[in-house]
């Protein structure tokens, strides 16, 4: 319980510093670049996802048209 309690205070705290900096011009630009970076990165991942989904689409309708051709 006391580990629970310390997590939920470093999250709050971390809250606080953070709405804190992003008050201040230096701040706001930090957190708009890691803004940026955080949205290229699930844009990539995304992207890679669907890329890669497609292929074992494309594989699974490969093997089933071999296993429907030797029937």
């Amino acid at each position: 319980m006391k580990n629970v309690l310390l997590l939920v205070v470093g999250v709050v705290l971390g809250f606080a510093v953070a709405h804190g900096a992003n008050r201040t011009r230096p701040g706001a630009a930090l957190f708009s670049d890691l803004d940026g970076r955080a949205r290229e990165f699930g844009r990539v991942v995304a992207e890679s996802y669907r890329a890669r989904e497609a292929e074992l689409r494309s594989a699974i309708a490969k093997s089933e048209d071999v296993v429907n051709d030797r029937s």
